[in-house]
């Protein structure tokens, strides 16, 4: 019987165990991520993204906009900052606005004009028209009734007197009281007549303000600073929520309308980022969709130049507008997902998408990149700039308490944060990364991407490194080693990640029950991963499934619970497989009723990786063949072919805890180079069951709990492995099955006949 198995194909799988030692070697350049040099360059801090990179460096040369699409995690938001040092590096001083914006009252009480000036020849023309303005108030004579504050003063003092007078006479002639008693009476009216004129005059300086008021047409004449390019040195402002309001600028609302206590509209006008800013910068264009400002920002993007305006329906700045309009030679950097790359796309026929590809370039970034020298090196450079931004936190949050303090104050406060004792020589500093650590690294990355390539979402292993720096820094540790990794690696979990975790201690009970059968037959451990949104991460989990064929039913396949698209039509592609080989075999007038359950799988189940372990367990409840239940199996079926799946490492990975039970798994042949990461920190050893190569990897010390992996071309090996039955004895047991149920179903007609 032919081999499916080339005498090269043993070699290359031997070859997979020399992985480590060739990670090694890539890493021979340090000791640990101190003695790594990190780049001068600031775009070259950001890793992986090549072309991402080379794409900033032209737009930056042709000043024109970028669009950079990718998942989260990847570096995009890090790119446009590194944009921002090198544009503010080579052309800051061109770019940096020179010019002040004023604005002057326009043609109408709705309308203003804008002008641009140097900033000190507008200070020194504002200062001019203020000082102007305080002549003026100063030459307005102050309101007096002093005239006839003194005329009443004088009638007042002459009733006075001849009251006195007349009461002197009354002692001669007592009718001269009646003449005092009445000129007392006028002095007394005219002294509350004095007290009155006081009062006015008292409120009408205070109304008038010293003059002031009567000036207020002429102080709604000067001009309005509306920027002043001096008081702010970013070249790039980072819009959170790209509305008119935001970008344009606008007119503020006016609470004194009325009478003549109105704000003229230029004092109230205000800029947005498009008149202000060099460069523009929209984290998440989802929102830009979202709030329906993506067709006046391609306007602006066309003519370079926009008119101020009120934007309301009403309210006080409904009808102001600018009279000449403000420029905006604006450099736009936008970041976006993939989901909005597709609303992009469809909105005016994709204008925005244009209007990038016409003045720049749209990049998508990496989610992950072959496993080459540079790259392993860049890994690396990632990790050395990782501790020395660690140990710039580490300063800012204890730098005030170390310096006052010391080492023994932070040990003293981390004591309260952490509710136990830490040891004496317990120091807040960051660790450098030894090589193994650094390996672990490379191996986490690996574990998280296919087909050889590491993946580029660094996002997540940022908490991953910090965990690993806490855990060494309590053991007092002098480097992070690849326990401290593996350690933050079990501790730092997505949301998905936990819910993996808990699948799988769930299913641990329920493997050891399947494995504890007598009788394994249709009893499959599938494997299956669980995606992270937010991260990108698979995490690994066991999904055991159970197959069932009867003879004489409905010539079809059922698979109850929730099932994806992709999975149903898996499920097809293996009803079409084995009714392949019953027509074969002369079973054609025979209907076979398939039936597959994914056991406890109450999330439902997606895609095709776990068609291999439907045909194993259907072929082995066919032919009433035991599987062994401690090895799982995954891989793409395609006739008799098994093609590769995505999240091997981290499948094989989910079934290497040892109390889980398990001893091996079948995956497919084009995915042996995802084993690699798994060789890490671990000995291994070549091995090979019939014609199937595979690899043992130890799992204990002393080369202890082994665990096999094989790598399967076809169908048959993967049946060799797990049922321990080559491609003529299938055949044998399937045609014998064929013939008793002709004849079961022969026996059946002639009693129904």
């Amino acid at each position: 019987m032919s081999s499916d198995y080339r005498p090269s194909d043993y070699e290359w799988i031997r070859e997979l165990l020399d992985y480590p030692r060739s990670l090694e070697e890539r890493l021979a350049f340090f000791e640990d991520t101190s003695e790594v040099t990190l780049p001068a360059d600031p775009i070259e801090r950001v890793i992986f993204q090549e072309r991402a990179k080379s794409a900033i460096r032209k737009v930056a040369q042709n000043r024109g906009h970028l669009l950079l699409v990718g998942r989260p995690g990847t570096g995009k938001s890090l790119l446009a900052e590194m944009f921002e040092e090198v544009l503010d590096r080579s052309l800051g001083d061109i770019l940096r606005p020179r010019e002040a914006i004023a604005a002057f009252p326009g043609k109408d009480r709705n309308h203003i004009r804008v002008a641009y000036e140097a900033p000190e020849a507008l200070d020194r023309a504002l200062a001019e028209i203020r000082r102007a303005v305080e002549t003026a108030q100063g030459s307005v004579e102050e309101f007096s009734l002093e005239e006839t504050r003194r005329a009443v003063r004088r009638v007042r003092r002459g009733l006075l007197a001849a009251g006195l007078a007349a009461a002197a006479g009354g002692f001669v002639h007592p009718a001269a009281w009646i003449a005092a008693g009445l000129a007392g009476m006028g002095a007394v009216f005219l002294y509350l007549q004095e007290t009155q004129i006081r009062v006015q005059e008292k409120i009408q300086q205070d109304n008038a303000g010293g003059g002031r008021h009567d000036l207020k047409p002429l102080l709604d004449q000067i001009p309005e600073v509306l920027h002043d390019p001096r008081k702010e040195q970013r070249l790039m402002a980072r819009i959170a929520e790209p509305s008119a309001r935001n970008m344009k600028g606008g007119f503020r609302h006016d609470p004194y309308q009325s009478g003549n206590l109105h704000t003229p509209c230029h004092k109230r006008a205000f800029l947005g980022a498009h008149a202000t800013a060099p460069i523009l910068y929209i984290d998440e264009l989802k929102t830009l969709v979202r709030v329906g400002y993506l067709a006046e920002l391609l306007e602006v993007m066309q003519n370079r130049k926009y008119y101020l305006e009120g934007g309301r329906n009403s309210g006080s700045g409904a009808a102001d507008r600018s009279e000449n309009p403000l420029r905006a030679e604006n450099i736009l950097i936008a970041c976006c997902n993939h989901d909005t790359l597709a609303a992009l796309q469809q909105e005016g026929d994709g204008a925005f998408l244009s209007r990038i590809e016409d003045k720049g370039e749209i990049v998508h970034m990496e989610s992950a990149v072959p496993e080459t020298p540079q790259a392993v090196r860049a890994v690396a450079q990632y990790a050395a700039q990782e501790v020395r931004r660690l140990e710039g936190e580490f300063r800012r949050c204890w730098g005030e308490v170390l310096a006052a303090e010391g080492h023994e104050g932070v040990r003293r406060r981390c004591e309260h944060i952490f509710g136990r004792p830490l040891p004496g020589e317990f120091r807040m500093e960051a660790r450098p990364l030894s090589r193994a650590a650094v390996m672990e690294i490379v191996r986490e990355l690996r574990c998280r991407a296919s087909d050889g390539k590491l993946s580029a979402i660094l996002r997540p292993i940022n908490g991953v490194l910090l965990a690993a720096e806490f855990a060494a820094i309590f053991e007092n540790a002098p480097r992070v080693e690849p326990a401290h990794i593996r350690r933050a690696l079990g501790e730092h979990l997505s949301l998905e990640g936990g819910l993996a975790r808990e699948l799988i201690e769930h299913r641990k009970y329920l493997k050891k029950y399947i494995a504890a059968l007598s009788d394994s037959i249709g009893y499959v451990v599938g494997l299956a991963v669980i995606h992270s949104t937010a991260s990108g991460q698979m995490f690994g989990q066991p999904l055991p499934i159970h197959g069932q064929v009867t003879a004489g039913g409905a010539d079809r396949v059922t698979a109850p619970g929730r099932m994806g698209e992709i999975a149903k039509a898996a499920a097809q592609n293996v009803r079409a497989s084995i009714k392949r080989v019953l027509d074969a075999l002369g079973a054609a007038g025979v209907g076979y009723e398939m039936h597959v359950e994914y056991i406890q799988a109450h999330d439902g189940v997606e895609g095709d990786s776990a068609s291999v372990a439907m045909d194993i367990a259907l072929v082995s409840d066919f032919i009433r063949q035991p599987v062994n239940p401690r090895y799982g199996v995954t891989g793409s079926l395609t006739g008799e072919i098994i093609l590769a799946v995505g999240g091997v490492a981290e499948k094989i990975r989910s079934i290497l805890d040892p109390d889980l039970g398990m001893e091996g798994a079948c995956v497919p042949w084009l995915n042996k180079h995802d084993v690699e990461p798994l060789l890490v920190n671990a000995e291994a050893e070549f091995i090979r069951r019939g014609d199937v190569p595979g690899i043992r990897i130890y799992r204990g010390a002393g080369r202890s709990l082994p665990f096999d992996v094989f790598f399967c071309k076809t169908k048959y090996n993967a049946y060799h492995i797990l049922m321990g039955i080559d491609r003529e004895a299938l055949e044998a047991r399937m045609a014998e099955r064929i013939r008793r149920d002709l004849e079961t179903l022969a026996r059946r007609g002639a009693a129904a006949g």
